[in-house]
C-alpha cells in the first residue's frame, strides 16, 4: 500500500518545479513532504517529525502555528483580508509603519512597502536612482556592492549581486554593479586582525569611490554578515567607515537587512551596532513570523521629499506591487513585534549566544573545522581538508 508520503510525493514531482533545485535530484533524493508545522518541528504525512534548523528560509521566528500570532490573524480576517495601497489605506499598515519608524535607526521616517525581500532591493534601488534624477544628478545610475555579496535573484537585485552561480547565466540581462573588497574577518592574512581587514577594506572603496562616485547612486551592503557568501562576517566598525565615505562622496547607503534583521546579529537590527542610520533600509523574512511574504523598505524624509510634488508624475515614486501592504501580512507583523517586545526576546538571545559560545568551543579544536565565528545567534564554522595541513582548503565533496 502506498504511504502517505509517497502519495503526496509522486503528486509533487507531476507538476511542481522548485525554487533553486536541480529538480532531476528529486528522483532519488524527493523532497519532504510537509503536513503540518509546531514551534521548531515540522511533520510529514506519515508522523515524522523534522526540526526546521534553518528557519522555513530563515522566516520563521518564533515556530510554527505560533499562537500569538495565530489569534491576530484570525481577528483580522474577520476585518479586512486586502484592500489597494494606492489611494486607499488601513489600520494595519499604518500601525506597522509606526513601528518601524519608531523601532529602527533615527532618521528613517518613511516606510515603503512591497511583498519580498528582492522586490525590497528593487525598490531601494530604483528609490536611490530615481533620487538622484529628480535632483538633477542624471549621470548617478550604478551601484557598488561587494564581493561576494547577494541581494536577491531579481534583474536589479542580481545586478548588485557577486556570487557566480547567480549571476553568471543571466549577466547579459543585467547592469553588474561595481564590485568594492569585501570586509570579512576571514580574509585576514597572515599577522592581521579583523580590524586590519576593516581598514585595508575602507581604504580600497574611498578609492573605488574616488574614482566612480559622480556615476553612482548608492552603495549596498548586507550589514555584519554576509549570509549567502557562507557567512561571511565583519566588524561593526566597516559600517561606521562606509558610513563616513558615503556621505564624504555623496552616494547613498542602502542596508540590506531582509536576512540579518529582526534580532539575527543580536540586536534588533544590524546597523544599531556600528552607530549609523543607511540612507534606506531594506527588511522582509522575519517581519512577519514567518507567516505571510512582506517587505519593507525605510527611508529618509529627504528622500521622500525629492519625489513630493504637484507635477509631473514622472516625479513619483511609480512603483507598485498588486499585494502590498497586505493587511493580514502587516497584522503578522505587528504581532511579531509585540512578542519581540513582550517576552524581551533580544536581551534573551544575548544570554543564548554566551551559552551557545560555551557549547561550540570544544569544535573549534577538532582538525576539519576552521573559522569558527558567531554573530549574535548566527554561528558558522567551515569544514577543510586538514589531511595535507592545510586548514584553509575546503572540505572535499564527496
Amino acid at each position: 500500500m502506498m504511504s502517505s508520503n509517497q502519495s503526496w510525493i509522486d503528486r509533487d514531482l507531476a507538476v511542481l518545479w522548485h525554487p533553486c533545485t536541480q529538480t532531476k535530484e528529486h528522483e532519488t533524493l524527493p523532497p519532504i513532504p510537509v503536513a503540518r508545522g509546531e514551534g521548531s518541528w515540522l511533520y510529514d504525512f506519515d508522523g515524522r517529525r523534522y526540526l526546521d534548523v534553518i528557519s522555513s528560509w530563515w522566516v520563521n521566528l518564533f515556530g510554527h502555528a505560533n499562537p500569538v500570532i495565530n489569534a491576530r490573524l484570525k481577528a483580522q480576517l474577520d476585518q479586512l483580508e486586502h484592500v489597494i495601497l494606492a489611494g486607499f489605506s488601513h489600520q494595519p499598515v499604518v500601525e506597522l509603519s509606526e513601528r518601524l519608524v519608531q523601532l529602527t535607526p533615527p532618521g528613517l521616517e518613511r516606510v515603503f512597502f512591497a511583498d519580498n525581500g528582492a522586490s525590497g532591493v528593487e525598490v531601494a534601488l530604483k528609490m536611490s536612482f530615481h533620487y538622484w534624477r529628480n535632483q538633477g544628478r542624471a549621470e548617478k545610475t550604478r551601484f557598488i556592492a561587494l564581493e561576494n555579496s547577494y541581494h536577491g535573484e531579481t534583474m536589479g537585485a542580481l545586478g548588485v549581486g557577486n556570487i557566480p552561480i547567480f549571476t553568471e547565466t543571466y549577466a547579459p540581462l543585467i547592469q553588474p554593479a561595481f564590485i568594492a573588497p569585501s570586509p570579512d574577518c576571514q580574509q585576514a592574512e597572515l599577522g592581521e586582525s579583523c580590524a586590519d581587514v576593516t581598514e585595508r577594506a575602507l581604504a580600497a572603496m574611498r578609492t573605488l569611490l574616488e574614482r566612480v562616485a559622480a556615476h553612482t547612486c548608492a552603495v549596498i551592503i548586507e550589514p555584519l554578515v554576509q549570509c549567502a557568501a557562507g557567512m561571511r562576517m565583519h566588524e561593526p566598525a566597516y559600517l561606521s567607515g562606509l558610513r563616513a565615505l558615503c556621505d564624504e562622496f555623496e552616494v547613498h547607503l542602502i542596508a540590506d537587512e531582509i536576512a540579518v534583521g529582526f534580532g539575527r546579529t543580536g540586536t534588533l537590527f544590524a546597523c544599531e551596532q556600528g552607530g549609523i542610520t543607511p540612507d534606506i533600509l531594506c527588511l522582509s523574512k522575519g517581519i512577519t513570523g514567518g507567516y505571510l511574504p512582506l517587505s519593507a523598505v525605510l527611508t529618509t524624509e529627504d528622500i521622500y521629499r525629492a519625489f513630493y510634488c504637484e507635477a509631473p508624475a514622472s516625479r513619483a515614486f511609480l512603483h507598485s506591487h498588486s499585494y502590498t501592504g497586505n493587511p493580514l501580512a502587516c497584522t503578522a507583523a505587528l504581532a511579531t513585534l509585540d512578542i519581540f517586545e513582550q517576552d524581551n526576546v533580544i536581551e534573551r538571545n544575548r544570554q543564548r549566544g554566551a551559552m551557545i559560545d560555551e557549547l561550540i568551543a570544544p569544535l573549534a579544536e577538532l582538525p576539519n573545522i576552521a573559522h569558527m565565528r558567531r554573530c549574535g545567534m548566527i554561528v558558522a564554522m567551515d569544514l577543510v581538508d586538514d589531511r595535507a595541513g592545510n586548514r584553509g582548503k575546503p572540505f572535499p565533496r564527496v
